[in-house]
């Protein structure tokens, strides 16, 4: 074995920083643990696996003890349809009728900082690999994404690069965007949050898991070439904060790896080439080769398997000169998977590889016993049990504590704010904020992305929630939504983790399908710090608690700490993903208010005087500061259980959910989807302000037709269902009226609406 020469004797001023496991990213106590497992000195090869996959990234080692409340809190009954959950590629719902969905959220926050396009690029080549892994088609793609303020010099320079990554590499590969969100905070500043879903569809006999059993099973690894791009990605970049300069602006890392580069084109045909090795059923198990690349991909499957595994370097294929046996290792290279085949399986499988062009090389075998010893160059480089590797990395019990300054947050309330009083001041009001950079338009952004290839898509523009067909002769299809509220969660974490999933929840409803999982995000600043890891605790449980109390699942996720620059962390930002399962996709329920005049509009749920950590808030005031809007999820749902019968048995012709913004924003952007004007009337007793700009939780506004009235009411009446009839629609005026308050041509707010974030980059509208 080749060693690494101990450095211990010549460690100067700063011994850390003289020691090679300083430079990969690990602690003195995690370096003699890995000593202590091996025996011995790693070699250079066994020092940066076991540094990528002991990283923040891979390991979870700071949010392993939090992350376990969501087993401690899913029943039985919630895992009745789950097929794969926490610990897979993706989790895996069984929908009915034979059909299977997976899907998951992760984050590509960092190297889309450093390079947006790529980072963006690569990080949903890397969610849709894992989708692919499970065995499934992906079928679509979302994303959630954050940056600094809309006219900072930072945000000029990440923002187009992020939405091409995102919208070029979805769009090469013919998956539809079904939506996401675009959110401009000071606190993302040189932290951009880049979260991409991807969701996949299979018949659930066709379920794959990453496994590696069987001695004499071949070690395949498929797809691209390996280069350097990305080495170290996962150890520095996805666990690293950036620092500042004496300015206060971000610096780079200390030790800056090249971020991915992905081709999408390759992944296409590897989509394909999967699926055929799936239907011809030539895969044992399977596993993408993502973060911590080949590190990751022979330690897991190894780890997950009945015996050892043997792997030989001098096999994999390579785009670069004298690569050495760690650098191989830990290359990030995309668009590459790895498969365990049978032996006399091997000839078919490399056959189905030949036809769609895919490089393929057997690079080792399954053995008998607990090592993974990998080989180089004829010595043996690495020679370790692989669950050391990849599930039994540290788990720290970071300190917790309630940040000190939380009391004075929460306190400072919107109680003694200028409220707008007259029509005019709230006419002005709604205009500011439609036009606000948290709330305008954001088809600047989603015009970029194809939002309807391969057919399938039944709603995604001017939608709550993403909806899909999947099965051509049923027309049974699924419903998507990702939600996070950054300003809520730093008021309130549990309480902020939980608006989101309400919040997800609620946008599936509306279409009229029933949620039915969940997936998360969970992005964060540094573990270190206590306030941060309080935040965490209090977000898990939160969001844990929400869905025991739904009655769905938490079906896999990812965390993503240190965002943040030198002292100062993000808005912690819970993205919460929901899937709905939809029986009949013509039955759907759109946003837009429809085109036929007189239909009434009703808002179910109740208002309160909610404005802490609203819109208005910021957009009025600069303000953070209060506690959030209460979330009632037994409510919410009672209401999504409304809004299915409503939409199957046509009492409804739109829905739409109230958040950001409050009542005013939905009918805007119902009126604006529907291309027709609104009348609202609002109830005698209310105060004008807080009824259109509240941001209490649980409310959709419905519109529904002339003769369905009558039926619908009784319906909102004998299930007790707050409700009010608060307007009508009106396809000729072209004018959106506030009865007694205020009037606005429909023009001057779409123009107001819509002309925001072109103006800022540089867009002429045409």
């Amino acid at each position: 074995m080749t060693d690494l020469v101990d450095s211990t004797a010549h460690a100067a001023a700063t011994p850390d920083l003289a020691q090679p496991w300083a430079e990969l990213g690990l602690k003195e106590d995690e370096y003699a643990r890995i000593r202590e497992i091996l025996g011995r000195r790693p070699t250079d090869a066994e020092l940066a696996v076991y540094s990528v996959m002991w990283s923040e990234h891979c390991s979870y080692k700071s949010s392993k003890v939090h992350l376990r409340y969501f087993g401690e809190t899913t029943t039985d009954e919630m895992r009745s349809g789950m097929l794969a959950g926490i610990g897979e590629n993706a989790g895996v719902v069984d929908i009915g009728d034979g059909w299977a969905v997976t899907f998951k959220v992760e984050s590509h926050n960092s190297p889309s900082y450093i390079e947006p396009y790529q980072g963006a690029a690569t990080g949903v080549g890397g969610i849709v690999r894992d989708i692919m892994a499970m065995g499934a088609r992906p079928v679509a793609v979302m994303d959630q994404l954050r940056f600094g303020p809309i006219d900072a010099e930072d945000t000029q320079r990440v923002l187009p690069g992020v939405v091409a990554g995102v919208g070029g590499y979805g769009n090469c590969l013919g998956l539809p965007n079904l939506g996401g969100e675009t959110v401009f905070d000071k606190s993302y500043a040189g932290n951009p949050l880049v979260n991409a879903l991807c969701a996949g569809v299979m018949r659930v006999e066709d379920l794959h898991l990453a496994f590696a059993s069987g001695k004499g099973n071949r070690i395949i690894l498929f797809g691209a070439r390996t280069g350097l791009d990305g080495i170290g990605g996962v150890s520095v970049l996805a666990s690293e904060s950036f620092d500042v300069d004496e300015n206060g602006d971000p610096v780079k890392p200390r030790k800056l790896p090249s971020v991915q580069v992905g081709d999408p084109f390759a992944e296409k045909v590897l989509i394909e080439c999967c699926l055929e090795l799936y239907r011809e059923k030539l895969v044992v198990g399977i596993q993408d080769l993502g973060g911590a690349g080949l590190a990751c991909a022979t330690s897991e499957l190894a780890a997950a398997g009945d015996g050892g595994m043997h792997i030989v370097l001098d096999n994999v294929p390579l785009r670069a000169e004298g690569m050495t046996a760690a650098e191989i290792l830990s290359s990030e290279s995309q668009e590459r998977m790895c498969a365990v085949v049978t032996p006399e399986n091997v000839d078919a499988f490399m056959e189905v590889c030949r036809r769609w062009d895919v490089l393929a090389t057997d690079i080792g075998e399954v053995t008998d016993g607990d090592r993974l010893t990998i080989e180089f160059q004829g010595e043996i480089v690495l020679d370790a049990p692989p669950e050391t590797i990849a599930d039994e990395g540290p788990v720290y019990e970071r300190p917790v504590e309630r940040p000190a300054t939380q009391d004075a947050l929460q306190a400072d309330t919107t109680a003694g704010l200028s409220r707008p009083s007259t029509g005019d001041e709230l006419r002005q009001t709604l205009l500011d904020m439609v036009a606000s950079p948290a709330l305008c338009s954001r088809a600047f952004i989603t015009e970029q992305y194809d939002r309807y290839v391969r057919g399938n898509t039944i709603l995604a523009e001017h939608a709550d929630g993403g909806v899909l067909r999947i099965d051509e002769e049923s027309g049974r299809g699924i419903a998507l939504s990702t939600d996070a509220s950054g300003r809520y969660t730093q008021l309130d974490p549990y309480t902020g983790a939980q608006l989101a999933l309400a919040e997800a929840f609620r946008n599936v409803s509306v279409t009229g399908a029933t949620p039915v999982a969940v997936t998360n995000c969970l992005n964060f600043g540094s573990p270190e710090d206590p306030g941060v890891m309080w935040q965490f605790r209090e977000a898990v449980h939160g969001l844990a608690d929400g869905c025991a109390e739904l009655g769905i699942p938490v079906t896999g996720g990812n965390v993503s700490f240190y965002n943040q620059t030198g002292t100062t962390p993000i808005l912690p930002t819970p993205v919460v993903g929901v899937l709905g399962v939809i029986d009949d996709v013509a039955r759907r329920t759109p946003t837009a208010f429809g085109d036929t005049p007189g239909e009434s509009v009703y808002l179910l749920g109740e208002t309160r005087d909610e404005l802490d950590g609203s819109i208005w808030a910021q957009v009025a005031h600069g303000h953070l500061g209060g506690l959030p809007p209460k979330v009632d999820l037994k409510w919410e749902a009672t209401l999504g259980r409304i809004l299915a019968t409503s939409s199957k048995d046509g009492l409804i012709t739109s829905a739409h959910d109230l958040s950001e913004g409050g009542l005013a924003q939905a009918l805007v952007e119902a009126a604006l989807a529907g291309e027709c004007g609104v009348r609202v009337v609002l109830p005698a007793d209310v105060d004008p302000f807080v009824y259109l700009f509240s941001e209490s939780s649980g409310r959709v506004i419905v519109s529904v037709p002339r003769g369905e009235e009558i039926r619908f009411q009784q319906m909102l009446t004998a299930q007790n269902i707050p409700h009010a009839r608060i307007g009508v629609t009106d396809t000729d005026s072209g004018t959106f009226e506030v009865q007694d308050q205020f009037s606005l041509g429909m023009d001057e707010l779409r123009a107001a609406h819509e002309r925001t974030l072109p103006a800022t980059f540089g867009v002429t509208q045409a």
